[in-house]
């Protein structure tokens, strides 16, 4: 904690890639829409600043803020965007300055946002592979990115970040192959739901399942028991954790792990993260 409501928070190996919200006008909290849910108590649009954000762009109940409803902030992370939107690409300019800056400066985070998430999945492939295959590729498409992500506003707005998604999966994939193949996949149960990319896992049981070199990519994992679960190059990629128990389980080495996966799931003291992840403060 930097200050009321000021949050700095380091993810893995770039520390820019993680957020650094006293160094940003509290984007988050005013560019992105919420719909009242389990994760919101109200609604709010697009452009609308939340109530909660003072006038020093912090918030005014962080410490709150699931007790007070807000539990989708609690899971939230601009992988770094919002500083960068705040301090390079508007140079220090506030969305409160003039409204050219506030409708720029909004449209602007969420591209930022989604260009630095993948580059943390590149950044992460990039890891996996080296020492195993020439690492050149890989960090030719991070660099891409990264150029891409430090364009002026109107070059982003014309940028199609679903394209630079679709042309970097194959990597991605490629590198989870790579890490995976260097340990042994455990033969699964019959009776056991399918352990395979985009499966069904919803309120599934794998207490104590060891799933080192499974690849779980895109699966929906809501609810899902991994308590004491071994995740040892388990490709999480995309996995929805939301209320999945991590209680024990081992993630130290899971691929493409994020903090906004931890952070939507519950875990305990004995739940073990990759270095540099922040333990939720929610967990028990």
């Amino acid at each position: 904690m930097t200050g009321a409501g000021r949050t700095r928070i380091e993810l893995g190996r770039r520390e820019d890639l993680g957020a650094d919200c006293a160094n940003c006008f509290g984007l988050c909290c005013v560019a992105l829409a919420f719909t009242k849910s389990a994760d919101f108590p109200f609604d709010k649009d697009a452009g609308e600043p939340c109530t909660n954000l003072d006038g020093a762009d912090g918030c005014r109940i962080h410490p709150h803020l699931r007790e007070r409803g807000f539990k989708g902030c609690t899971v939230f992370d601009c992988f770094g965007a919002g500083q960068k939107v705040s301090r390079q690409t508007f140079a220090g300019r506030s969305w409160r300055d003039d409204d050219a800056t506030r409708t720029a400066m909004f449209g602007t985070f969420p591209i930022v946002r989604r260009l630095h998430e993948l580059l943390w999945y590149l950044d992460e492939a990039i890891d996996l592979v080296t020492g195993a295959v020439d690492p050149a590729p890989w960090v030719t498409a991070f660099e891409h990115v990264r150029v891409l992500s430090d364009g002026t506003p109107s070059a982003l707005a014309e940028l199609d970040v679903g394209a630079e998604y679709d042309a970097a999966r194959a990597l991605l994939v490629r590198a989870s192959d790579i890490a995976r193949q260097q340990v042994a996949t455990i033969r699964q149960p019959r009776s056991q739901r399918a352990l395979e990319p985009g499966a069904d896992l919803m309120g599934a049981r794998l207490r104590g399942r060891d799933l080192s070199g499974v690849t779980l990519r895109g699966s929906t994992a809501i609810a899902t028991d991994l308590r004491d679960a071994r995740l040892h190059r388990c490709d999480l990629l995309g996995v929805d954790l939301r209320d999945a128990d991590l209680s024990g389980a081992d993630l130290t080495e899971a691929i493409y792990l994020t903090q906004m996966q931890v952070n939507s799931a519950q875990g305990d003291a004995g739940t073990l993260l990759p270095t540099g992840f922040e333990r939720p403060s929610h967990w028990s």
